[in-house]
């Protein structure tokens, strides 16, 4: 199945009354688009992707091809029509300093980039949550955003944190209209992009 007509901005609210990294994904209206669980006690990322927090049906699987690294990426799966849509790639070294990624589609070729708008945003989040008291707040006014761009240069997407207590909410927004599939791609993408930047703080 394909994500489709879906009314922007989507917001992705994580849980925090459970031990896994749950996180909904709502749009506009407040209606559910998808229920996401990352798997936990893994050595390699498993992610599932359910209709919505009843978790009846599974619609997608991501996983990891290696055990968790710099250098892994993450195979996108359509679990409804048995297929699969491509990978995300994190670039290694790269992403030390300034996150970016790679979206390629089921060819493995490139469709897509994800890059930190600011990497100075991570880095003084990086200090400022070691000071006792204060480091609890720097989810209201310390929030990295990405921005998703095509091979052909133009900006498709703009993922940001949301001022929120425990880095709790990101908000997508897509900036020009995209073909079904690809927009399934990159939705994929960024939700495990999602959880990945929220582990590293």
């Amino acid at each position: 199945m394909v994500l489709k007509n879906l009314n922007y901005p989507l917001d992705f609210k994580f849980k925090i009354s459970t031990l896994a990294s749950d996180f909904n994904i709502t749009d506009r209206n407040g209606s559910y688009v998808a229920y996401v669980r990352q798997k936990m006690f893994k050595l390699k990322e498993d992610v599932v992707v359910f209709n919505d927090e009843s978790k009846s049906k599974e619609l997608f699987r991501i996983k990891a091809n290696q055990w968790i690294d710099f250098n892994a990426s993450y195979s996108l799966n359509d679990l409804t029509d048995n297929k699969n849509y491509g990978r995300l790639a994190r670039k290694g070294m790269r992403s030390l300093w300034k996150s970016s990624y790679d979206i390629l589609d089921a060819n493995d070729q490139p469709k897509f980039t994800v890059t930190e708008d600011n990497g100075w945003t991570k880095f003084f989040d990086g200090m400022v949550s070691e000071i006792p008291i204060i480091g609890m707040f720097t989810g209201y006014f310390l929030n990295p955003a990405y921005t998703v761009r095509g091979i052909d240069g133009k900006e498709y997407f703009k993922l940001k944190k949301m001022p929120s207590f425990f880095g709790r909410r990101f908000q997508l927004d897509r900036v020009i209209d995209i073909d079904d599939e690809d927009e399934s791609l990159v939705i994929l993408s960024l939700l495990m992009m999602v959880l990945l930047e929220r582990a590293r703080g």
